[in-house]
């Protein structure tokens, strides 16, 4: 069965009638900091069907920040689990909180961790490339070890920066 898209209003009607269960697969520090009420939380480095709550009689419904990663966790679902519908809810908790519906959570800002991972890879690309043109052009191995990384990532759905940054001391919760 495909994944569907569901929009934040849609979702609302759904949980104020407990007709879906929202599964939130942010790191833990994110969700800490801000999450819809009634949000399960199970980082997608973990998400299997083993790992979900009871959902008989219900939608299941993945969010992340935006909507990439919860769409990402939504394929991976769909693999383990080919006969049940999930829905992606679109545009995320951002798009939850622009409607103008509550959230929960310390109010802690904390970047997301796609955002971090990009942020560091980009930082560090950036140097590489300054180190191999202004001291030595070795340095240019630098470079290409990132962009094999990004490579194997894409290819294989696992990055290892992304779960060596989920394990960070800011992204810890307090």
């Amino acid at each position: 069965m495909p994944v569907e898209s569901v929009d934040a209003k849609t979702l609302r009607m759904w949980l104020g009638n407990d007709e879906a269960v929202l599964i939130d697969v942010r790191q833990p520090a994110e969700y800490a900091a801000q999450h819809i009420s009634k949000a399960v939380s199970i980082p997608s480095s973990s998400i299997g069907k083993s790992n979900l709550p009871d959902c008989r009689g219900r939608k299941i419904v993945i969010q992340c920040q935006r909507g990439f990663r919860s769409k990402s966790a939504c394929s991976q679902l769909q693999r383990e689990m080919p006969d049940t519908t999930l829905y992606n809810l679109t545009g995320g908790v951002s798009a939850w909180v622009k409607a103008g519906y509550p959230v929960e959570g310390s109010g802690r800002t904390v970047m997301p961790l796609d955002r971090q991972v990009q942020l560091t890879i980009g930082l560090c690309i950036l140097g590489g490339s300054l180190l191999a043109y202004f001291v030595n052009s070795q340095f240019s191995f630098l470079t290409g070890f990132f962009g094999l990384g990004l490579t194997f990532a894409g290819l294989s759905g696992f990055c290892g920066l992304a779960h060596l940054m989920a394990k960070m001391p800011w992204n810890a919760i307090d």
